[in-house]
């Protein structure tokens, strides 16, 4: 089973790599499955169950807890490390290793309690995207760095004769919440973010958060950032910024090709950036999205193998490089990286290269990595509702989110409970050997 995202034709360069693995390793057989990413974590859970679990998964960033605790009928955990199958193997089959080349962000984001648990598939991560017709006219020549600039740069559209009602827009949405935490090195939980043990404890009234809730409150006041009315509506954000509603949206890096196809058909142009940061500290972190290969644990020592060797042929270098020009994921490896750059494809489409820089930035600290969040929608949904409050009935922040960390232990604790809380989007798909 594999991820199956609501693109035309998402999953057919897999199916090609698949053909052609078999190919070259005629004892094995790649059967994908597809599974919409939503749906996955009961799916998963019921092949579990079944006594049929898949052999590799690949669950949403945000679900690394929900894959860790998803358990075979005998209550073994399915999924075991990555990077403790591989044992230091530099080639598996002949398929050479790339856990190694994995691009340091990612490498952080995927290891946890020590090991490299997955591999990612795709990868994504949070981009300003700007309306740079716009903005020359509102007489600013480069486009926000910090939130400093921003909120000068807002200013400036708001002066502008004939401008926009408003200059901003991005949903209110727990990643960018996440993506503003790593930045600032930030944590959210306890033991190293999730990292180092299963988290017990969340805080969502840390000063981190406290300053990314203060900043985007005073764009909210002085009426230049857009509120669309509804949690997580990356679909409204995006249509204000198609019809020219505001100069300025916060979106995912899977969205370059298509924000600037929006560009093109309203007759503006359009530039992608790394997203802004808190200027009072580097940015050393960011979130990641997309998502990653699990391994089933206990397998039979050829069918590891097969499956290691197909995890690896999938994050080849041409085939990560082919998969970025196919889907928009960022390369995952350096290799791919080289690949693209050899090819002249960055010097083409230099928007494309903004992700792999940003993702550069990254101090590999524990809140620079971001968190595991155990049963997170239920901490997500707590952030956005204070978030709501705070934008649209006045909230006090510090009180507010004090609140909504009460409500996020609430979450926390139930799933740690039963570990079968409410699991984020995720995505799955199978290997069988033969």
């Amino acid at each position: 089973m594999l991820s199956e995202y609501p693109f035309p034709g998402f999953l057919e360069p897999v199916r090609k790599w698949a053909a052609e693995f078999e190919r070259a390793h005629p004892e094995y057989r790649v059967n994908i499955r597809g599974c919409y990413y939503e749906d996955l974590p009961a799916e998963v859970s019921r092949l579990a169950l079944a006594g049929t679990p898949p052999t590799i998964a690949s669950y949403y960033s945000g679900a690394s807890q929900q894959a860790i605790d998803t358990v075979t009928r005998d209550g073994r955990p399915l999924f075991t490390s990555i990077g403790a199958q591989v044992a230091g193997r530099t080639e598996i089959l002949g398929e050479p290793v790339i856990l190694d080349d994995l691009i340091a962000a990612c490498r952080g984001f995927y290891t946890i309690g020590g090991e490299i648990a997955a591999v990612p598939l795709t990868l994504s991560t949070m981009l300003l995207y700007t309306n740079t017709t716009m903005l020359r006219a509102a007489g600013v020549s480069t486009v926000p760095r910090t939130w400093a600039d921003l909120i000068a740069a807002c200013k400036a559209i708001a002066r502008l004769d004939g401008g926009p009602e408003f200059a901003v827009t991005w949903p209110d949405d727990g990643k960018l919440f996440q993506h503003a935490v790593a930045q600032q090195g930030g944590l959210f939980l306890d033991n190293d973010n999730g990292r180092s043990a299963r988290a017990s404890r969340v805080d969502l009234a840390s000063d981190e958060i406290m300053s990314y809730v203060t900043w985007w409150r005073q764009l909210n006041e002085r009426g230049w950032y857009l509120y669309t009315g509804a949690f997580e509506d990356w679909v409204g954000s995006g249509q204000a910024f198609a019809e020219q509603r505001v100069a300025f949206r916060f979106g995912s890096s899977f969205e370059i090709a298509a924000m600037t196809e929006v560009g093109r058909a309203g007759g503006f142009d359009v530039t992608a950036s790394s997203l802004p940061h808190n200027e009072r500290t580097a940015p050393v972190g960011n979130w990641i999205g997309g998502d990653a290969l699990w391994l089933a644990d206990g397998l039979d020592p050829a069918l590891r193998d097969g499956a290691l060797a197909f995890i690896q042929y999938l994050n080849s270098p041409r085939n990560g490089a082919e998969w970025h020009k196919a889907v928009g994921s960022t390369p995952a490896t350096y290799g791919a990286v080289a690949v693209l750059e050899e090819e002249g494809w960055f010097a083409e489409q230099p928007l494309h290269r903004v992700a792999t820089d940003q993702l550069e930035r990254t101090d590999g600290s524990p809140g620079s990595n971001g968190p595991v969040f155990p049963g997170s929608h239920g901490i997500q949904t707590a952030i956005m509702a204070a978030m709501e409050d705070v934008l649209v009935r006045g909230a006090e922040p510090v009180a507010r989110f004090t609140r909504a960390t009460a409500e996020a232990q609430k979450a926390l604790d139930a799933y740690n409970a039963t570990c079968l809380g409410p699991g984020p989007r995720d995505g799955s798909w199978l290997l069988v050997g033969t």
